[in-house]
């Protein structure tokens, strides 16, 4: 159908959102603060208190949860995060014209800022963030690669690869893919497989990773033929889709501290999911798709276009869910034909409400006020993505009607 005038509308007002993310990102260098960097404070580094489990814990999850940036005072720098460059990079792939004046090409230039960030004493390509972070279990140096960055860092390679070719980034993500395969896919025996997460030593049963994992196994099998990459990638998507619950849920994990479901998580699986698909030409998690795609649609958004991050509660609306809800319902437009228009009211929805004119997203609303810190991973990489799929699929949906005028058919 040819756009509204209301979707021609949304569409100018994407671009221009994008453009003024995009030059306040490439202004800042690419470079700020994350959720969860509160360990790369100079003033605490040496702290003997910091020198365990629960002071760490407490002193991340204080500073994320401030509704004030103290960071400058704690002496925490901005950094450049793999994960984040990664976001940016495949979204400028996807949105060539937000480059379109500049004097240098920039996909080559984050792309070898991937290359200076690669996590250092392995021979394999892989990356972990830039901070040091305490889970509940373990602390994870500065740096230590992890699966969710290296899989987000590869992905980003396949888009350059896919899109200008070159050896080389089919062969940086190859090697990724080995890291993972050879240091963190793990199976017990019987049903159980997944992919170790933070570090090689954890074995937790994480869907998303499990997805992640498995849907880069399958992408980087599509493009060399390796099977070796092949039953590990299946094993471990077939277990985590066999634990999709009665209603088209997952909980973020099967330990009984993971029993929570989320916006965005599922959001990953169901791409991961599709991924998988495409890259294989395999049916057999068709219904888990579907059913899974029900729920999200059902239990994660309001009627005026906000994106829950529980399913089961309002609050707080995080801009990662405005981000990986675009992109979701995106990825499935032809399951639902209203998810256009959806999408759509999601981002309208986040610029009344998310939006600084300075250029940048604010990272949470809550039912009492708005946490306005700027993160540039979190919160920027991911909604310059989402808005690069946005632009990508507008001026796809408006080239088709013209296709049919001069054609009298629509090619899809």
């Amino acid at each position: 159908m040819p756009q509204s005038i209301h979707d021609r509308d949304t569409s100018k007002d994407v671009k221009t959102a994008a453009r003024k993310l995009f030059a306040y990102c490439r202004a800042n260098d690419w470079a700020g603060y994350d959720p969860y960097d509160a360990l790369n404070s100079k003033l605490f580094m040496s702290l003997p208190v910091l020198q365990s489990r629960v002071p760490r814990l407490l002193l991340t999850q204080i500073l994320k949860r401030s509704p004030l940036n103290i960071r400058r005072v704690l002496q925490i720098p901005k950094t450049q995060n793999p994960k984040g460059i990664a976001l940016f990079l495949s979204a400028l792939l996807k949105a060539p014209e937000l480059c379109a004046g500049e004097k240098r090409d920039l996909v080559g230039s984050l792309t070898q800022v991937l290359v200076t960030l690669r996590s250092t004493g392995t021979a394999y390509w892989c990356w972990g963030y830039s901070f040091p972070w305490q889970t509940r279990t373990v602390v994870v140096p500065r740096g230590t690669p992890n699966l969710v960055c290296t899989t987000f860092v590869a992905g980003a390679l396949l888009d350059l690869y896919e899109e200008r070719g070159g050896s080389e980034h089919l062969e940086m993500a190859v090697s990724a893919a080995e890291y993972i395969l050879k240091e963190l896919f793990w199976t017990d025996g019987s049903a159980v497989a997944g992919f170790s997460y933070p570090l090689p030593s954890v074995r937790n049963q994480v869907h998303n990773a499990n997805f992640l994992g498995a849907a880069l196994f399958c992408r980087v099998y599509k493009h060399t033929g390796d099977e070796r990459f092949l039953g590990p990638a299946l094993r471990a998507a077939r277990y985590s889709a066999s634990k999709q619950q009665s209603d088209g849920s997952w909980a973020y994990g099967e330990a009984p501290s993971q029993q929570w479901i989320d916006n965005f998580h599922t959001g990953y699986n169901l791409c991961g999911l599709q991924s998988i698909s495409r890259d294989t030409g395999t049916t057999e998690f068709d219904l888990s798709i579907l059913r899974g795609f029900e729920f999200y649609r059902d239990r994660f958004f309001r009627d005026d276009g906000a994106p829950r991050y529980f399913h089961n509660r309002t609050y707080p609306l995080d801009i990662h869910c405005v981000a990986q809800s675009i992109i979701t319902l995106l990825a499935f437009k032809d399951l639902n034909p209203d998810n256009i228009r959806l999408a759509n009211s999601v981002f309208q929805w986040a610029m009344s409400h998310m939006w600084d004119d300075r250029g940048f997203f604010y990272y949470r609303v809550l039912r009492f006020g708005t946490v306005q810190t700027s993160y540039m991973r979190w919160s920027q990489a991911w909604m310059l993505l989402a808005l690069s799929d946005l632009i990508q699929k507008s001026d796809v949906q408006a080239e088709q009607p013209r296709t049919r005028d001069l054609k009298g058919f629509v090619t899809v």
